[in-house]
């Protein structure tokens, strides 16, 4: 109940500092399926608004030789990850650190930009961090990517800190992303660019870490449900 209660407690402070309405919801306190628990975890619904359908902001890659970004500081934090539950089993630790100011500048620059049509695509980055957001924007409209990440790989790309954006500009719009980051104390780091039929990543040296065919990819991604089922 304590975990509930603080739940609650924070999602009430985030929509208030965010100025976000909440229009309904749902909990769940005592529900299992034989004897393993379900957590008490909130789930609420919250209301946006978009002027304009035609204007939205396309969640994975659409065109090659686009330049892609990550708004937002990674952090080691890996406590509470899916990498942690996936290879050890375990939830716990601290989670990722809230700032709810950063993500207030995070969420109206991202309006801004989109309101002004920079941006090619974004994707949040939650469960799986970086790695899991990038596989699903390549996998949207089968548009591979080459990328490099910076300081250490791992955390890099499995790290889940809170109040991240991966983005993509066209070249020409690559200058006025710099200049509304920066203007709006978003970090804003350059991964590399879009294209071809694989997921490859590299060090900032150069050197490649791995690299994943798309075909292999949306194999191992669109496997997962039958697999857990059972079929």
């Amino acid at each position: 109940m304590w975990q509930f209660a603080e739940a609650c407690r924070g999602l009430k402070d985030a929509c208030a500092a965010l100025g976000i309405p909440v229009t309904g919801g749902n909990v769940s306190l005592y529900n299992q399926t034989g004897s393993t628990a379900i957590l008490p975890t909130p789930v609420v619904a919250v209301l946006g608004v978009m002027e304009d359908v035609r204007r939205r902001t396309p969640t994975g890659f659409t065109a090659p030789e686009h330049r892609v970004f990550l708004l937002g500081e990674t952090r080691e934090e890996l406590s509470g990850s899916e990498w942690a539950h996936v290879v050890h089993g375990h939830l716990g630790g601290r989670p990722p650190e809230v700032d709810l100011a950063a993500e207030g500048r995070l969420s109206a620059l991202l309006v801004a930009l989109s309101r002004k049509g920079v941006l090619s695509s974004a994707h949040d980055l939650s469960d799986g961090g970086l790695a899991q957001a990038l596989a699903e924007s390549c996998l949207r409209r089968h548009v591979g990517a080459r990328v490099w990440v910076p300081g250490d790989a791992f955390v890099a790309l499995f790290s889940e800190s809170a109040g991240r954006v991966l983005v993509t500009v066209a070249d020409g719009s690559a200058q006025v992303l710099e200049q509304m980051a920066g203007q709006s104390a978003v970090p804003l780091t350059e991964l590399g660019r879009t294209g071809g039929d694989a997921l490859t990543v590299e060090s900032p040296a150069g050197s490649r870490l791995f690299s994943v065919g798309l075909d292999e990819l949306r194999a191992a991604w669109s496997g997962t449900l039958p697999a857990a089922l059972g079929r």
